[in-house]
C-alpha cells in the first residue's frame, strides 16, 4: 500500500510536469493507452477473457472513471500536488453515502461524521473569499472544482465497482477503464492536443507506468490483510505529494491548508475505520 501511494504521488508529479506545456487531456490519452497496453497483455498472460458480461455497466464504471481521471487530471496542472491530492480523500464518505441512496447500505453515524470533517477541511484548504475575506488563499477555483468533481466522479465509479464485482473479474473492471477513457479522451481533447518533445515523452510513459505499479500494488494490498487496515496506509501519498510539491516545485501550503488537509484525512480515516470494524481495533 506504501509502494502504491508513493507509485500514485509520483504519477501527479510527471503530470504536473508533463501539463506545463501539454494540454491535460492529452495526458489522460497517455495514461489511457499505456494502462490499456499493460491491462490487456495481464488479462492475456491470466487467460481472463477481457469484455465480460455486464458490457452497459461495465462501460459506465469506465466512463465514471475516465470523468474523474480528468478532473483530477485538471486539478493537478492547476494547484499545488498537497492540495490537489488531499481534496481526492474526500471520496471514502461520497461512497458511503452514494452506497446508501444507490445500494441501500446501511448508513453509519461515522459516515456522517466523516463528512462533516471533510467539509470542514474543504472550506479550509479552499479559503473562500466569501469566508476568509482578505486572508483566502490564491487557488484556482477552476482546479479547486475539478478537484472535487474527482472525488466525486470516484466515488460513483466504486460504487459501480462494488455492484460488478459480484459477477466480473477484477482485471476485467480495471481493463473497461483505459478502454474507454481512451476513445473518450480522443474525442473530448484530441484537436487541441500538441505533440511531446523530447523529455515530456519520458513523462508520459513515466505516468502511465507509475499509474500501473500503483495500480498493481494497491491490488495486491488490498487482497493480503484487512482491506480497512489496508486501505490506511494509502493516505501516505498527501505526505508524499507534499514533500514532492515542496521539493520538486517550490510549494509551501498555509497553515490553514495543512489544518484542513489534517480534517479531510482523519475524515476518511474514521470512515475507514469504521467500514473496517474489528479489523481497526
Amino acid at each position: 500500500m506504501v509502494l502504491s501511494a508513493l507509485a500514485f504521488s509520483w504519477m501527479t508529479v510527471f503530470v504536473k510536469l508533463a501539463g506545463r506545456r501539454l494540454p491535460w487531456q492529452e495526458l489522460v490519452v497517455a495514461r489511457a493507452a499505456v494502462t490499456l497496453a499493460l491491462s490487456y497483455a495481464w488479462l492475456r498472460a491470466v487467460k481472463v477473457p477481457p469484455f465480460g458480461q455486464h458490457r452497459a455497466l461495465l462501460i459506465v464504471r469506465g466512463l465514471l472513471g475516465f470523468l474523474g481521471l480528468s478532473s483530477v487530471y485538471y486539478a493537478v496542472t492547476h494547484l499545488p500536488l498537497a492540495e490537489a491530492t488531499v481534496i481526492q480523500y474526500l471520496h471514502p464518505p461520497m461512497t458511503a453515502m452514494l452506497a446508501s441512496l444507490l445500494l441501500r447500505e446501511r448508513l453509519a453515524r461515522s459516515v456522517m461524521l466523516s463528512m462533516g470533517l471533510g467539509l470542514a477541511g474543504l472550506l479550509l484548504v479552499a479559503q473562500p473569499a466569501a469566508l476568509f475575506g482578505g486572508t483566502a488563499a490564491s487557488l484556482d477555483s477552476g482546479g479547486l472544482v475539478a478537484a472535487f468533481l474527482g472525488a466525486f466522479f470516484s466515488a460513483c465509479a466504486y460504487v459501480t465497482v462494488r455492484t460488478l464485482g459480484h459477477g466480473e473479474h477484477p482485471l476485467v473492471i480495471v481493463f473497461y477503464f483505459p478502454l474507454v477513457a481512451l476513445p473518450a479522451s480522443l474525442l473530448t481533447g484530441g484537436s487541441n492536443g500538441l505533440w511531446p518533445a523530447g523529455v515530456e515523452w519520458v513523462w508520459l510513459l513515466l505516468l502511465g507506468l507509475c499509474t500501473q505499479i500503483g495500480q498493481v500494488a494497491i491490488t495486491r494490498g488490498l487482497a493480503s490483510a484487512a482491506a480497512g487496515r489496508m486501505a490506511a496506509y494509502s493516505y501516505v501519498q498527501v505526505l508524499f505529494s507534499g514533500l514532492w510539491g515542496a521539493m520538486l516545485f517550490g510549494e509551501r501550503p498555509t497553515p490553514l491548508s495543512l489544518a484542513g488537509a489534517t480534517l479531510i484525512i482523519a475524515g476518511a480515516l474514521v470512515n475507514v475505520r469504521a467500514s473496517a470494524g474489528p479489523a481497526l481495533r
